[in-house]
């Protein structure tokens, strides 16, 4: 969910509000990762038994509650408990948007979640600028309020437009030991092993990346906040086109090479972040890292194709969750190598992470579309 995207960019302002260390703000974001990690799994099962339209507008719903208590939190512990809470409203949406999908584009899923997703980057391309300059100009928790209201009408056009008729009223399969067994069933599959440790990776990286990128630049590349922001925007900007390719890519050549396809651009770019110096080469590298973006149309078609319709959202759940759980650890590690002034070794070793996952990809069995 795209709300989650303000954070990183506001991390400077917290950190000398509440005069945080880099491992501690570092943790902060972990927390916000975490909750929407630990709540895949109830998502994908309330996805597999009731509407999706209606646990999509809970989600927002609760989103709105979360942000009001992070903007009105009064200390640091409160700021905490908050954002955690934060993150757990967001993970009830994504199971449910790509159960959604897969029931009413069945042939052309990538396609249409990479449509779907590139849509979500306009929200994640302005919110970061936006936030960045609320923050400058009046105070930090401007750049979080400003999204509360849109959210609530967000909420309510799902509420009108998304069907909410229960997925259950037309499934054999009850919530038992019988569907816990069906799935890890599945789970255990090989090409299920292989690209469950692909996403745990993935996750690792990508969060340890966006959760940092905007501070790195303003601590190591002396960017202005603001112009911090507008860069992290740009990369989500990339990713409206980047997406729609990814998932007509994966729909086409599958995932293996679609993949690979959109990894082989972060390891380049990671490689040279540390010395590049001009805004218009960090704008460059920024746009080349970019091509990650696509990684979620792909993957996330993926999983999602290899589960039956009836326990599909209660087994993507179940491998966002572990994959997500793991990776979710990327902020916290990342900010205590920060801490230590390794910021630029730090991305090193992330696109040597890049790396290992191309190369899973690349030795993955050959995967099955579940009936």
């Amino acid at each position: 969910m795209g709300s989650r995207m303000a954070l990183p960019v506001l991390l400077p302002h917290i950190q000398s509000e509440f005069g945080l260390s880099l491992s501690i703000v570092g943790f902060l974001v972990t927390l916000l990762w975490l909750g929407g990690a630990i709540g895949q799994l109830p998502g994908g099962i309330l996805a597999d038994y009731y509407s999706e339209g209606a646990i999509m507008t809970l989600s927002l719903g609760l989103v709105v509650i979360a942000l009001t208590a992070v903007v009105l939190a009064p200390n640091a512990a409160t700021l905490f408990v908050a954002v955690a809470i934060w993150g757990l409203a967001t993970s009830l949406y994504p199971i449910a948007r790509i159960t959604i999908l897969s029931e009413t584009y069945p042939d052309r899923l990538g396609s249409a979640l990479g449509l779907t997703m590139a849509t979500g980057d306009i929200g994640q391309t302005l919110i970061p600028p936006v936030a960045g300059a609320l923050a400058a100009v009046l105070v930090w928790q401007a750049g979080l309020g400003f999204m509360i209201p849109l959210l609530i009408l967000g909420g309510v056009g799902i509420w009108l437009v998304v069907p909410r008729q229960s997925r259950a009223e037309g499934s054999t399969v009850t919530l038992s030991m019988d569907t816990a067994r069906d799935v890890g069933d599945e789970l255990r599959r090989p090409t299920m092993m292989f690209v469950s440790f692909i996403l745990i990776l993935f996750f690792f990286f990508w969060q340890a990346f966006t959760s940092f990128f905007p501070t790195y630049l303003v601590v190591e590349k002396e960017v202005s906040a603001t112009m911090a922001s507008i860069l992290f925007g740009v990369f989500f900007a990339a990713g409206a086109i980047v997406k729609p390719i990814a998932g007509v890519a994966y729909d086409r050549i599958g995932m293996r090479w679609a993949l690979i396809s959109v990894l082989l651009g972060p390891v380049a770019g990671l490689l040279l972040l540390p010395v590049v110096e001009s805004l218009e080469m960090i704008l460059i590298v920024t746009l080349v890292i970019s091509t990650m973006l696509g990684n979620g149309a792909i993957t996330q078609s993926f999983v999602a194709e290899q589960f039956p319709a009836d326990i599909q959202g209660t087994g993507l759940g179940s491998v966002r969750t572990v994959s997500a759980v793991v990776g979710a650890t990327g902020p916290v590690l990342f900010g205590i190598v920060a801490d230590r002034g390794f910021f630029n070794e730090g991305y090193v070793a992330l696109a040597v992470i890049v790396v290992i996952v191309i190369v899973l990809t690349y030795r993955m069995p050959n995967p099955k579309k579940s009936a």
